[in-house]
């Protein structure tokens, strides 16, 4: 692609959520970024209505053709992932964290294995049951793919949403732990599905290890070469652009590294945002700082969001692919509340916790766009198509419905 198509592109799509955001401010008023899924969700609507009235305008193909430019898969993993995490990272206080430490840290690896576990050996008796069995390997890559709760999705939400902090740090925590995990998890169910070599369980164990602690400790290490940079000057351009640097080449030698870029982005952007902030900047460079990062999270959040509002025209449509996404929702919902309840319940013997835990950690646990960027990074295997309907049932179900909801249940459920 030349540079002329790639600004081309991104052009439309600046255009794009600027005009649906626009749209959606002044006329629908839905939370921003569930605006504009739904305002991208129906112009693909329009645009496959519209395909099927008059098909010799080949517009659905146009666009469709255009959206697959866009490549998303790649736009998410290797570009838009490492800015929104570390921009949700920087302004998490850390000392929440550590003060639930357990509860994060076995919802984010138990938990996401649970829900793998659960959601793929269901998924494979449902889609058995329609006719369209996708067999157990990968029924177990789809409940990899969905197990995880998207950060960029969940700190979008807990924007509009009045959580006790206590909680709010535990769902901020969980969701930005998740993804670094579930993706580890997903890349080895996948290759096994592939039939990528056979890893004994202590292979699989092994590289989960060197994946995730691999990222922490590469995040750590160039979080604190920023930091000690920033200590020596003042200068808040130039920090920024410090900040700037250590996003994208921390996740690029992640890639390189073969350790988890997620895992790298957020612990350099908790250890910049706190330990940075407070001995490395002045307060005028916290503030630009601060107000570069809201402003990328905010832009790029767009930018996600209407992208996963126009992948439905990337889907194969059918009635059975349809009833397959349908039955996919309840049962990815409730392996979501079995992989939150069990934890929180053995943990509940030695802490304390908010009445409402349980209920707002399970149905505020939303899915996004780097579910489907996973879904659509599978190899073109008969399954595929399959699991990118049921990807795509979720993650449209989970934004739309469980994001305008999760106040509902968090005025009923907390106490």
């Amino acid at each position: 692609m030349t540079e002329t198509s790639l600004f081309d592109l991104a052009s439309v799509v600046i255009v794009l959520a600027a005009l649906f955001g626009y749209v959606n401010f002044r006329w629908v008023r839905l939370p921003h970024s569930i605006g504009l899924v739904v305002i991208a969700l129906a112009a693909s609507v329009v645009v496959i209505g519209l395909d099927a009235v008059v098909p010799g305008l080949g517009f659905r193909d146009a666009v469709a053709g255009t959206v697959e430019q866009l490549d998303f898969p790649d736009a998410v993993m290797k570009g838009l992932l490492s800015f929104l995490l570390f921009a949700g990272a920087l302004h998490v206080d850390i000392d929440d964290l550590a003060n639930r430490k357990w509860a994060i840290g076995s919802l984010a690896t138990v938990g996401v294995l649970m829900s793998t576990a659960l959601v793929g050996f269901a998924i494979h008796g449902v889609t058995g049951v329609l006719g369209i069995p996708i067999g157990l390997a990968w029924s177990l890559v789809f409940g990899a793919l969905i197990a995880p709760t998207d950060p960029i999705a969940v700190l979008g939400i807990l924007k509009t949403v009045a959580v006790p902090d206590s909680l709010r740090a535990k769902i901020a925590g969980e969701s930005l732990f998740h993804d670094g995990v579930g993706v580890v998890v997903f890349t080895i169910r996948a290759a096994i599905a592939a039939g990528e070599g056979s890893l004994s369980a202590g292979g699989i164990a092994g590289l989960f290890i060197s994946e995730a602690v691999g990222g922490a400790v590469l995040g750590l290490a160039a979080g604190y070469l920023a930091y000690r940079a920033m200590k020596s000057i003042d200068e808040h351009t130039l920090e920024v652009l410090i900040t700037l640097a250590l996003v994208m080449g921390t996740y690029s030698v992640a890639l390189a590294l073969h350790v988890s870029g997620p895992i790298a982005m957020v612990v350099a952007g908790l250890f910049v945002g706190n330990h940075g902030t407070r001995f490395a900047m002045s307060e005028n460079t916290r503030d630009h700082v601060q107000k570069f990062w809201s402003m990328i999270d905010e832009i790029l959040n767009s930018v996600l969001f209407l992208m996963i509002g126009f992948e439905v025209l990337a889907l194969t449509l059918s009635v059975d692919l349809g009833l397959a996404a349908a039955a996919a929702i309840p049962v990815v919902i409730a392996a979501r509340f079995v992989s939150v309840a069990v934890p929180i319940t053995v943990l509940k013997l030695r802490q304390t916790f908010t009445p409402g835990a349980i209920p707002v950690l399970a149905w505020g646990g939303l899915r996004g766009g780097i579910s489907v960027a996973l879904a659509l990074s599978l190899p073109a295997v008969a399954a595929k198509p399959a699991i990118l309907a049921m990807t795509y049932g979720v993650v449209v179900f989970s934004i739309i419905v469980q994001g305008l909801t999760v106040k509902t249940v968090v005025e009923k459920t907390v106490r």
